[in-house]
């Protein structure tokens, strides 16, 4: 057989093919037109075979591979009996048989399926397919959409076009897309499906945030692009973007780094003479080894500075580090060693130290300055899942006494004066009732320069056994095998010193000689015992007696005499082992009391008042009478003092027996009204009124006077779900002598009716308002990013930075979806003291309020302030006010301090992006005034 006629062969065999498959045969051309608007035929390779009528799956499909894939069957390969070959009565059995093709070396390894919308076209001698209106075409992992495509089953190339109106305007581009992030649109589009190279024009694509532009793009394998007339921007305008990167040529690596020729800026498509040889931009996601760049700052008492300037080093997967500082013109300088590690699963932390040398003004001004400092931070936790039981956690924030201070450009560190820590591993046994706590603490007073350390600070804890309960239980419990026997005990072991003192010339002795004598160390032991009573009159009233035995471990007692001839108040403190100890009894009445007032035939429907009283008889004998004595500590008065009451960390016992009643009364009011959101009318909604208000006291019958304590007041509710509202206060019912010291007699005695002396009130209100987000998806969208990404737990560190970062600079983080937000909080302290002049009370009011707000004044354009106001200075103790544009792409921020001693003025422009952070206009100035 002659090669032309093998060729015949060939096609002819494709013909007969194609015409079972598709019904419609013209002279060279099979054409398919939709009627319903969706034509779906999948094209595949030789590779798969082709089935039966009546094999298992008889659905026919069209099927094409590469260039002269479909060759002459060879006599050998020809089947000896045909599969179809029916008997004279009946079926035979089913069998699978199938053509033994040859397929050559070009044949693509998976189908191609494709869809048009409008029409297909099918070309079988030229071997063309045309496709129309909204198509799209699958291989493997990728997906084209463009208005028309022409498939080359022979060259297998795929070439897609955009769609043009009238007036020559692109109306409809070719989208590709290889996997799940490599996508790019173009005008045009050749790509080779057998060598994954392809050659686009006009064509952007979007890469880990940037947003790159190509006149003509090669793509060369499934990751790599070569592109000539490159543009790359952060900007998503997809035909004029904002501003950008201009270079002539480009080599873009997906997901990994884009490297550029000769490049220049443009902004709104005017180029900035700025030109560098090259130009590099990491695509990479998560982390990677860099140079931080800093950013200029202007201080009046620091000088010009360069902040942020440092190096972040990826070690390993666990382990990165940041080394960063800032310096100034007048010689001030910082440091800032920032190390953070995780381990999936197990534990995650970060540590920071800092140096600090501050230097203010030049040497010869009046107003110089100069201070070294140092702080050390470190936060760690694991996870319970890594050893269950066990859990290690620290949290430490320890600094030099003057560090906060003296940090420049940061108002919130500046004013934090309290600092604390603490490192505790706890241990519980699976399955015992037993639980260990050690812990290390530190605390600080930067105003008095203060220090105290607790090391080690241990608790051992059994949890509530009940001896007489069977391990088999049978039944209801009876009352006795509700006896409940615990323990807790603490050890505590603490000492104090001043930072930044020279002690010997204070105190005359050394440091460590200081240390030995503040050094204090105390216990604290208590079993509880309970018991739980069966419920009377149907569950109306619960009795439960308790007892308790505690016992205190001091290592010094403290005693006052007053030192007639000097004058003065001498202190002797005795060094050694000494034991406190008490038992008490007690038997509490609980119980609740329902009213409810019923309206008909209006909104509200009813309301319902709930009474919580509870009452209870105790006792406590008198342990601890050998450490009180009375003794004279002013000219003319006396008073009972405790050797132990000044005890650290754990203080001693009350002396005297006491024996009494104590009782709290609760109340809870609600309303319940008609629901005007529900249409059926038969709608109902709860409102609290009052969420609690309680009134409580004691009575102590053995005590020789003042047998009635102080009225506790307390109040708490939240208006309409919106307003907090809470406040307590302190009621004295008994008078006072001419110094100010309370006396046996009630205030209602001895004429006129006074409930007592409210010696303390305070209040606190809080409240919010925000309005709607704009878009409701875009909100929930940031929610539910913002939670996975704050719970991975390798990203926390750089979360937790991020967050200081925006407290700092509210003004670089406007949500613009949100219209406007306000918060308001108010609290107001009022103290009755005793004036020694005038000899009587006199009431001293503080109260402060907070605000804070942000509003758009237009879509682009967002105010936002807060401030706090001391209603008795009279005076505004802090302000701050951010003015935030919208500019698309980019962001820019003004914020000011106008109020002292920290003035502060920043103005910022930057691009959203993270990728391009550090391109940024910062102005920076901070006035300090003390």
């Amino acid at each position: 057989m002659g090669l032309r006629d093998k060729f015949k062969l060939k096609y002819f065999f494709s013909a007969i093919l194609t015409a079972l498959i598709i019904c419609t045969v013209t002279r060279n051309s099979v054409a398919f037109h939709t009627t319903q608007g969706n034509f779906y035929t999948p094209l595949t390779t030789a590779a798969d075979t082709i089935k039966p009528r009546n094999a298992a799956d008889s659905t026919s499909r069209l099927r094409f591979t590469g260039s002269d894939t479909i060759r002459p069957l060879r006599a050998d390969t020809i089947p000896g009996r045909d599969s179809l070959d029916l008997g004279e009565d009946s079926l035979p059995a089913q069998k699978v048989d199938t053509f033994s093709l040859k397929l050559s070396k070009d044949s693509l390894d998976g189908p191609v399926n494709y869809y048009a919308e409008d029409s297909a076209v099918v070309m079988v001698t030229s071997k063309k397919i045309f496709l129309y209106g909204k198509t799209k075409t699958e291989y493997k992992d990728i997906s084209l959409k463009a208005p028309q495509v022409e498939i080359d089953q022979a060259t297998q190339v795929l070439t897609a076009v955009n769609r043009k109106d009238s007036t020559g305007d692109v109306v409809e581009t070719a989208e590709f897309s290889q996997g799940a992030e490599n996508t790019f649109t173009s005008d045009t589009i050749r790509y080779n499906f057998k060598t994954q190279r392809g050659l686009t024009k006009n064509t952007i694509t979007e890469n880990s945030g940037a947003f790159i532009h190509f006149d003509v793009a090669k793509k060369v394998d499934a990751n790599t692009t070569f592109g000539r007339g490159g543009f790359i921007t952060t900007c998503n305008l997809s035909d004029h973007p904002h501003f950008g990167f201009r270079a002539s040529r480009m080599k873009v690596v997906n997901k990994k780094l884009a490297v550029t020729g000769a490049i220049h800026p443009e902004f709104e498509d005017v180029p900035v003479p700025i030109y560098l040889p090259f130009g590099f931009f990491p695509l990479s996601q998560g982390r990677h080894s860099g140079i931080l760049a800093p950013q200029f700052a202007t201080n009046d008492v620091a000088g010009l500075g360069l902040e942020g300037l440092g190096y972040y080093k990826v070690i390993n997967q666990y382990w990165d580090v940041k080394v960063y500082g800032n310096i100034y013109s007048y010689g001030g300088w910082s440091g800032n060693i920032n190390p953070t590690y995780r381990k999936r699963y197990k534990y995650n932390g970060s540590a920071n130290i800092g140096l600090l040398s501050t230097k203010r003004n030049f040497k010869g001004d009046p107003d110089y300055y100069k201070a070294s400092s140092y702080s050390i931070a470190w936060a760690h936790s694991s996870d319970s899942r890594a050893r269950p039981g066990t859990t290690f956690s620290a949290s430490v924030n320890a600094s030099s006494t003057n560090y906060n201070r003296n940090v420049t450009n940061d108002a919130r560190t500046n004013f934090n004066n309290i600092m604390g820590s603490s490192i505790m591993y706890s241990k519980t046994w699976v399955g015992k009732p037993y639980n260990l706590t050690l812990s290390a603490n530190h605390s600080q007073n930067n105003l008095n320069r203060q220090v105290t350390i607790s090391l080690p600070d241990a608790g051992f804890t059994v949890s509530t056994l009940y001896p007489f309960q069977k391990k088999e239980m049978v039944g209801s419990r009876k009352w006795y095998e509700q006896l409940g026997i615990g323990y807790q005990g603490n050890f505590r072991n603490s000492f104090s010193f001043y930072d930044s003192i020279n002690y010997k010339s204070v105190y005359g002795k050394s440091v460590f000689s200081y240390l030995l004598d503040t050094l204090q160390w105390g216990a604290q032991h208590n079993i509880p015992v309970t018991l739980s009573l069966p419920a009377v009159f149907n569950g109306a009233l619960v009795i439960a007696p308790s007892v308790s035995y505690s016992q205190v471990w001091a290592n010094q007692k403290t005693r006052y005499r007053w030192n007639t001839a000097n004058q003065k108040l001498d202190t002797t403190t005795t060094r050694g082992f000494f034991i406190d100890q008490q038992t008490s009894f007690a038997l509490s009445f609980n119980t609740a009391l329902f009213g409810t007032y019923e309206f008909k035939n209006r909104k509200v429907m009813a309301i319902r008042h709930v009474i919580r009283p509870s009452f209870s008889l105790n006792y406590r004998p008198d342990l601890s009478s050998r450490y009180y004595y009375r003794d004279t500590i002013a000219p003319g008065y006396t008073a009972m003092f405790g050797e132990l009451q000044t005890a650290q960390p754990y203080a001693g016992y009350g002396s005297g027996r006491v024996g009494g009643i104590s009782f709290l009364i609760d109340n809870n009011v609600e309303m319940k009204v008609r629901d005007k959101k529900d249409t059926t009318s038969n709608g109902t909604r709860k409102v609290r009124l009052i969420d609690g208000l309680s009134l409580g006291a004691s009575y102590n019958f053995f005590a020789d006077s003042m047998r009635l304590s102080p009225f506790q007041l307390a109040f708490r509710t939240n208006l309409f779900d919106k307003i907090n509202i809470s406040a307590s206060g302190i009621l004295d019912p008994y008078q006072t002598n001419a110094i100010g010291q309370p006396i046996d007699k009630f205030a209602w005695e001895g004429g006129g009716f006074k409930v007592g002396r409210l010696s303390t009130v305070s209040v606190s209100m809080s409240t919010s308002f925000q309005s709607k987000p704009k878009d409701p998806d875009k909100e929930k969208l940031k929610k539910d990013k913002l939670a996975q990404q704050f719970a991975d737990p390798t990203l926390q560190a750089d979360q937790q930075r991020l967050l200081d970062y925006m407290r700092q600079n509210p003004g670089e983080f406007v949500d613009f979806n949100i219209p406007w937000s306000v918060n308001i909080s108010y609290s107001l302290v009022y103290n009755q003291v005793f004036n020694t002049t005038l000899a009587a009370f006199e009431g001293r009011l503080n109260s402060n309020a907070s605000i804070s707000g942000s509003f758009n004044l237009t879509p682009k354009w967002n105010i936002s302030a807060n401030t706090f106001y001391d209603f008795r200075t009279k005076d505004i103790q802090t302000f701050s006010m951010s003015i935030s544009r919208d500019m698309h792409c980019w962001q820019l921020s003004i914020n000011v301090t106008p109020t002292p001693p920290y003035r502060y003025f920043n103005f910022t422009i930057s691009p959203k992006s993270g990728m391009l952070q550090d391109l940024r206009i910062n102005r920076t100035r901070t006035f300090v005034t003390y």
